[in-house]
């Protein structure tokens, strides 16, 4: 009873946006709970909730989503074996303190106790429908999961304490992304070995930024795969999706200021609002990107006019003339539509790239950009100044809406009578352009420096311009967040989580024909599974390499 008037209320979220903290605020939550009272016990997919619906923005079961809890629920008759060592995790688990006791095993009288009108209503519903349990609203009794928040419980936001005693298992948090890591360990444990041992995991992350970068302007990738890429990711405990989604093959979101410019292959905005509440459920923010002044070769097709040329009239492959008023409006109208879109903290601006500071001479081959940057700035202005201009124009807009700009590390350029915005994060990814700064110098200025290191980081499809597919085992090995460059780390002592506060693993699909989604899919597994480890704990791992694949294979349930 009441199913219709919850399923409205979650509708709402995922059209207009509802903040999260509105309950029933996660389209998950009716599916978990359908699937918790619908499927038998010991069957079913542990992300899915069992519920099989490519068209659902829930934990809904795709081709390549085949995983399970492999947690069969053994009857309360049945001879339970203790449970003992070390949780196995992917992140692992940063401290455990053992004690004597036979630790916790889900069975069929199993119940996951919160205020089921709580703050963690949906993390208990996705935890039961996972173990294939009842939710209760306590109080807990032996062999009960319960989640609890402990407003000012040591740690930070994401931290949570997970204490397995007398047969149950406590789960307090913070805030509800504590709780919700909490029970991906749980669920972890229970596929990799069964249950829980007794004691006590104390865990926070390292690093307050980790996730995935990827590419769909260059490559497009349905909203299904997308949310797929999503489970995979809240599984690891990432925390970010960073969505490209313009360049030069193309313009992937609908819009309505600029319908001309939309790919034939493109997201609606229902589905992009889709992706964005399941993400939200899973506490992943997307951070959207449109990319300027360089990478607008989608734009430039219906605005040719807006196209730079060089001083022969060659027009330079994605840019826009930046001297050119139409070319920022265009920008902007892009920025005020999409940003409502998005309702995270970020907005990346991109940057990179931009074929005038390409040249060797930007003065001498972009003479009109050269005259205007005399006129603004004096005889010393340069083009890097009205391109850096550029730049903070863009973020002063996006900071109007209420955003946090970043922007790639070769749109900042030194020397220029025009800085870049302070306030502007650096997303350090290259070393290979003209004039190449070392990420120290970034962090010398002062400046929030997060790490997309081109060597390690980039799964650049068709390995084009040198770039290999990166394995996990380099990644687990080799990197750390202070690798910002190369193989070295940056001077001890300046990338601390302030500073360096984390980083992401990026697909770049320059030749998108060369893997299909299924192939990425695949392919990206691993290093992302390293990336986790290393964001949540940059210590080097204990587990060696292999066995810290075999591992990843049984905590996904397949």
């Amino acid at each position: 009873m009441g199913l219709p008037v919850r399923i409205t209320r979650i509708a709402r979220v995922v059209l207009f946006g509802r903040p999260r903290r509105v309950a029933p605020r996660r389209p998950y939550a009716v599916l978990a709970l359908l699937a918790a009272v619908a499927l038998p016990a010991a069957t079913g997919c542990a992300h899915d909730g069992g519920v099989a619906s490519s068209g659902s923005s829930g934990r809904s079961a795709g081709r390549d989503d085949d995983r399970s809890t492999q947690a069969a629920a053994p009857s309360s008759a049945t001879q339970v074996t203790p449970v003992t060592g070390m949780p196995r995790t992917v992140p692992a688990v940063r401290s455990f303190t053992a004690r004597g006791g036979p630790g916790w095993r889900p069975s069929s009288a199993v119940r996951v106790v919160t205020d089921p009108d709580g703050p963690l209503a949906d993390e208990a519903r996705l935890l039961a429908g996972e173990l294939k349990v009842t939710i209760a609203p306590g109080p807990a009794r032996a062999g009960d999961v319960e989640l609890a928040l402990r407003p000012g419980q040591r740690g930070g936001p994401e931290s949570y304490e997970l204490t397995t005693r007398d047969g149950r298992v406590l789960i307090t948090a913070p805030d509800e992304a504590g709780a919700f890591y909490g029970t991906r360990t749980l669920v972890q444990s229970v596929r990799s070995g069964g249950g829980l041992p007794e004691g006590v995991i104390a865990d926070a992350p390292d690093r307050p930024q980790r996730g995935l970068q990827l590419d769909i302007a260059r490559k497009h990738f349905t909203a299904e795969w997308i949310e797929a890429r999503l489970r995979e990711m809240a599984d690891l405990k990432l925390n970010q999706l960073g969505l490209h989604f313009s360049d030069d093959q193309g313009f992937r979101v609908e819009s309505a200021s600029h319908p001309e410019i939309v790919s034939p292959e493109h997201l609606t905005k229902a589905e992009v609002r889709r992706i964005v509440a399941l993400a939200t459920s899973l506490h992943i923010t997307v951070i959207p990107e449109i990319d300027s002044p360089g990478h607008l070769g989608a734009v430039l097709k219906a605005h040719p006019d807006l196209q730079l040329r060089d001083a022969t009239g060659t027009p330079s492959r994605g840019a826009v003339d930046i001297s050119l008023p139409g070319a920022a409006k265009i920008v902007d109208d892009l920025l005020r539509e999409f940003t409502p879109l998005f309702p995270g903290p970020y907005w990346h601006l991109g940057a990179d790239e931009y074929r005038a500071l390409m040249a060797r001479d930007p003065q001498g081959s972009y003479p009109h950009l050269a005259d205007l940057a005399r006129q603004r700035y004096g005889s010393q202005g340069r083009v890097q100044d009205l391109a850096t201009a550029w730049l903070n124009d863009r973020a002063a807009v996006v900071r109007s809406l209420g955003k946090k700009a970043k922007a790639w590390n070769d749109g900042f350029l030194r020397g220029g009578l025009v800085a870049p915005d302070q306030g502007i994060e650096v997303e350090y990814w290259t070393g290979r352009e003209l004039g190449a700064r070392d990420p120290q110098e970034y962090l010398n200025e002062g400046r929030t420096v997060v790490n997309l290191n081109d060597q390690y980081l980039y799964y650049v499809l068709g390995e084009p311009n040198e770039f290999r597919y990166p394995t996990g085992e380099l990644i687990y090995k080799e990197w750390s967040p202070a690798v910002l460059r190369g193989t070295a780390p940056v001077a001890a002592g300046t990338a601390d989580p302030r500073r360096v506060p984390g980083g992401r693993f990026a697909v770049w699909c320059d030749h998108p024909d060369a893997q299909t989604p299924d192939q990425v899919a695949n392919g990206i597994r691993l290093p992302l599974a390293a990336v986790s480890q290393r964001l949540w704990d940059p210590r080097p791992p204990k587990l060696p390499w292999q066995e810290f694949g075999t591992l990843y294979t049984a905590v996904r349930g397949g």
